[in-house]
């Protein structure tokens, strides 16, 4: 049987994306068949589709999958021998992401997907909201939770208008930070102080790392400083946390984090997909206090144009593809 998905076959832009007729694949005995309802554009997406350096380790001249998208919400239609918790007919969201050559595939009208990575979606939520959760959001949560926040603390986040940045506002609030400070463009400002923030500040206008201010938890979405300048932006026992950037930017931090930390604490995240991790997010959507920021929601067919709207970095939240 033939189902429609977006493929490409080297790297490059986003017109490199085309929307073909496939096989639909068939789930193993650990995984279950998904009929996608919508899924949703990470950077990771991003990076494996133009080739940057951590897109292609593993896969240095061409894509190790054809077929981008882990973020996906959709229905269970399919179930390996082995599967315990789900059941044919389950809503389902979660994170597909992996280095197998068969993982990914969101971007699709059906996909395979191992049942530790999948958690039951909330009937509160619709299809479009569940996709914007998996990937960003428990880069937040983790991110969150690895810098140890407590009640009290001031907490920056840089990228904060990104679909990381805009539910690491809401948790931190939830965590009980005192005042929470977004970094981002002018453009999006307003969308932080609407989800929180305390104060605001334009990168384009003002470098935070440069002001004079600190901060007990530095959450990063960016990466685009130096080691030294993260540091000068700690208050004396803070800690920083990374969880994503450039390559080089990362192995400065990890070399000299380790190094030169003097009593403050820098630190790297490493991508978890986790099924408890998903059910504390729909915990959180369900009594009100975490809310996935979508920006556009775009047809499958219109793939492309979506992700180069992502490239451009205007988008506040999440750019979610809408399969059905």
């Amino acid at each position: 049987m033939k189902m429609k998905a977006i493929v490409y076959e080297e790297y490059g832009p986003p017109d490199v994306l085309e929307l073909k007729e496939i096989d639909k694949p068939i789930p193993k005995d650990d995984e279950v068949l998904i009929k996608v309802h919508a899924a949703s554009i990470n950077s990771w997406d991003y990076d494996l589709l133009i080739g940057t350096f951590q897109g292609r380790i593993g896969a240095f001249r061409k894509p190790r999958t054809n077929i981008l998208g882990c973020d996906v919400a959709g229905k269970v239609v399919e179930v390996g021998k082995n599967i315990k918790g789900l059941s044919i007919g389950d809503d389902v969201f979660g994170d597909t992401s992996g280095f197998r050559a068969r993982d990914w595939g969101g971007f699709a009208e059906y996909v395979c997907a191992r049942e530790s990575v999948l958690a039951l979606k909330s009937s509160e939520m619709t299809f479009e909201q569940a996709a914007a959760i998996p990937q960003t959001g428990l880069l937040a949560l983790q991110g969150l939770r690895k810098g140890n926040i407590q009640k009290g603390q001031k907490v920056l986040i840089n990228g904060a208008g990104g679909g990381g940045g805009t539910f690491a506002i809401q948790m931190a609030k939830v965590f009980g930070a005192a005042e929470i400070t977004g970094v981002d463009s002018t453009e999006k400002l307003d969308t932080l102080r609407s989800l929180g923030c305390d104060h605001v500040i334009d990168y384009t206008k003002e470098d935070f790392t440069k002001n004079g201010k600190q901060y007990d938890l530095i959450l990063d979405v960016k990466t685009t400083r130096s080691f030294f300048d993260y540091k000068r932006a700690l208050a004396p026992k803070g800690t920083y946390i990374t969880v994503g950037g450039s390559s080089l930017r990362l192995l400065q931090l990890a070399l000299l984090g380790l190094l030169f930390s003097g009593g403050k604490t820098l630190k790297l995240l490493g991508h978890r997909p986790k099924k408890e991790d998903l059910d504390f997010m729909t915990k959180l959507f369900d009594d009100g206090k975490v809310k996935p920021v979508i920006d556009k929601i775009y047809p499958l067919s219109k793939t492309a144009e979506a992700f180069k709207y992502f490239g451009e970095g205007h988008f506040k939240g999440k750019v979610v593809i809408k399969i059905k």
